[in-house]
């Protein structure tokens, strides 16, 4: 929504309400605040295994060469292959991976321009990954994404430096030219599953809307060769409705009225946000993800604080 303001002496001017739309200035200015926050995911664990902690560890060592054992090597570090072809034991060396791939997936699809509270989920959406844009430059990893909407899906390859992000930055704010085929979570998880590095920390911002099998297929492959963190974006309205009370709903297309006293419909609503949210609970569980839940009502950079 865009609202007009006058003066005696200029002519109207357009000012972005940023409870329902972020402007490009919102999200530079996330640069200062995301210099705190980390991007190692903090707790991701193994279904098959309680104790057992990812695979990806933030920055990780990478193999380098293999030369003569040496007093005072790790031991862990023998090159057994190498040591049996030779009949001289060899060591691995390896380097700190200095820069990490981080790929950011936003959900701009119609259902995300919405809230009841706080700002438009679409909102809390871009800044959550303008954040963790900012970070992974902080950081000195390279940063891409995706956005991908009802009738677009557009992805950035990862770059390094500040350009790269003010490129997703400024993507986040445009509106992209539409495809003739409807742009499914599966369409769009299949296309990220094509473009991620393995290797890669993949964050995932959306309202889930639509996960089916052939969605969560995409991201099991994903979840094989990268570190995944999925974040559940909700609006209050959408887990729990007033006991009492009719309410309209309308996209300014289409008209609802639901009536809260009907107890029936009710339950039935509170169902299907729970259902939508043990599933991609679940999904997270089973395929290794973090898990990550925010309200329109919270704040972005508090709620990835409290996600470490």
């Amino acid at each position: 929504m865009l609202f007009g303001k006058k003066t005696a002496q200029s002519s109207p001017v357009l000012v972005v309400n940023e409870r329902i739309s972020v402007s490009l200035k919102t999200l530079i200015n996330l640069a200062g605040p995301a210099a705190s926050l980390s991007l190692q995911p903090a707790s991701i664990r193994s279904r098959q295994n309680g104790g057992y902690v990812s695979r990806f560890k933030g920055r990780g060592m990478e193999f380098d060469e293999t030369r003569l054992y040496q007093p005072g090597d790790d031991i862990r570090s023998i090159d057994w292959r190498v040591t049996a072809r030779t009949g001289k034991t060899h060591t691995k060396l390896f380097r700190e991976e200095r820069e990490r791939p981080v790929f950011i997936a936003v959900d701009d699809r119609a259902a995300m321009h919405f809230a009841t509270r706080g700002v438009f989920k679409s909102v809390l959406a871009a800044k959550l990954a303008g954040l963790l844009a900012w970070a992974a430059q902080h950081h000195g990893d390279r940063m891409g994404g995706q956005i991908f909407s009802d009738n677009s899906c557009r992805e950035l390859k990862p770059q390094n430096g500040r350009h790269a992000v003010l490129r997703f930055l400024n993507a986040l704010t445009q509106s992209e030219a539409g495809v003739s085929e409807a742009i499914t979570l599966e369409h769009a998880w299949l296309r990220l599953s094509q473009h991620v590095r393995p290797g890669s920390l993949v964050y995932i911002i959306s309202d889930f809307r639509g996960v089916d099998t052939k969605a969560e297929s995409h991201l099991a492959k994903l979840a094989q060769h990268c570190d995944v963190v999925l974040i559940f974006i909700y609006d209050p309205l959408e887990s729990s409705l007033p006991s009492s009370g009719r309410y309209r709903f309308t996209d300014e297309q289409r008209e609802v009225i639901f009536d809260a006293n009907d107890q029936r419909q009710l339950i039935n609503y509170q169902q299907h946000f729970e259902h939508r949210l043990q599933q991609v609970q679940q999904i997270a569980k089973k395929k290794a993800m973090m898990f990550v839940q925010c309200s329109t009502t919270d704040d972005p950079i508090q709620a990835l604080i409290r996600s470490r």
